[in-house]
């Protein structure tokens, strides 16, 4: 197959990896050649720290470079018979892209979009044939996050869609079907994990420290939500926020805190500048969390219960299927465990007590409880 990949930054460079590497012949694209240079080099790295590793061998090493050819004419992907675009998260310039790239490939190519929030619809409409248009996003870094979604877009034909998950799928990638709404699963079940934390520090019942170590103690995450915010920045982890708080009409549950507004506005980034909730400055000390064990259950069960309801509530709307969602949290951001699975294992009646309890405090619809859990409590059934 050839792959065209549009944009040669860290995502598009790590998808042309992911393709060259199961065997595709694959064009890189971008109008600066220094991002391409860099490209290269940074693959050739790559490449060779997986040889120290013992997971690839010269020959091996030799086969993927051979596979990308990088380009910087967007009419050198016309023999594409798949196209990922992973470019700036600007709806003008994508579908300027998109539809100028359509003059020159086949009728056939599929054109899909690694957007992570944007309308894949609105995509699609820049092009004269919107039915081959698709989402297909990838989770960073690429080569190594197994978890791709795929989003159709109501234009997007079924033989477009069944393509893009065999050929993902393909890849050795696991692939989450996803409607076209925004944040897909991932970054729109994921919000509580961020919001419910600030809220809970906002509040002034834990520092930062505090909920990190009460989820990662209680909750087996690999890194508490406020080590996250640093790691993926505080500007890019708001903008996704605030994203999906205005595609939703302003739904009270993913709204954005002034905390993670003020510390992105200060430059307070995290790890890319050196300074975030935490230090990140040569020599610098984390601080010590307070480890009371009745506070931290408190604060594990909040952000817990508020990450059960909203994968319930996209189960409920049709966003994705039970064992799709449980992936996406599982194999897109290394979750412990599926939330709809620990649903089951609090029991549902416990999700549904917890979200009352929490609404009857606050009487904000922030706490409103997803009415698929209700329903399930009355019949008394599982997720699994």
């Amino acid at each position: 197959m050839n792959v065209g990949v549009i944009g040669s930054g860290t995502m598009g460079s790590g998808i042309a990896q992911v393709a060259a590497t199961s065997g595709c012949k694959v064009k890189l694209y971008d109008t600066n050649q220094n991002a391409l240079d860099k490209s290269k080099l940074a693959l050739e790295k790559v490449l060779n720290r997986l040889i120290e590793k013992g997971r690839v061998d010269e020959n091996e090493k030799s086969r993927i470079q051979g596979n990308i050819s990088y380009v910087n004419s967007l009419k050198d992907l016309h023999d594409s018979n798949l196209t990922i675009e992973a470019i700036v998260e600007n709806l003008d310039i994508k579908q300027k892209v998109f539809s100028e790239l359509e003059t020159y490939v086949s009728d056939n190519c599929i054109i899909a979009s690694n957007t992570s929030s944007l309308s894949i619809a609105s995509i699609a409409s820049s092009l004269q044939k919107p039915e081959r248009c698709v989402g297909i996003h990838f989770f960073n870094p690429a080569p190594l996050m197994k978890l791709v979604e795929v989003i159709p877009a109501i234009q997007t034909s079924k033989e477009v869609l069944d393509k893009s998950v065999e050929t993902i799928t393909s890849w050795k990638k696991v692939v989450a079907v996803a409607k076209d709404t925004p944040g897909f699963i991932v970054n729109r079940v994921a919000r509580p994990f961020y919001g419910e934390s600030l809220r809970i520090y906002e509040e002034g019942i834990a520092d930062f420290a505090t909920i990190d170590w009460s989820l990662k103690t209680l909750g087996r995450f690999r890194m508490g939500p406020f080590e996250l915010m640093d790691f993926i920045g505080n500007d890019v982890n708001y903008t996704v926020t605030e994203t999906v708080f205005t595609a939703f009409y302003f739904d009270p549950r993913y709204k954005p805190a002034f905390t993670q507004k003020r510390f992105a506005e200060a430059g307070y980034l995290g790890r890319k500048s050196g300074k975030g909730y935490y230090e990140y400055s040569e020599g610098a000390t984390k601080p010590a969390p307070k480890e009371d064990q009745e506070l931290a259950q408190q604060i594990f069960d909040r952000v817990l219960v508020m990450l059960i309801n909203e994968a319930a509530d996209a189960l409920f709307l049709n966003i994705a299927s039970a064992e799709d969602i449980d992936n996406a949290m599982t194999k897109g951001v290394n979750y412990p465990n599926g939330l709809l699975a620990w649903a089951d294992e609090k029991g549902i009646s416990w999700c549904v007590e917890q979200l009352d309890t929490l609404y009857a405090e606050y009487h904000e619809d922030r706490y409103r409880c997803s009415p698929l859990l209700r329903k399930m409590k009355k019949e008394n059934k599982t997720f699994f």
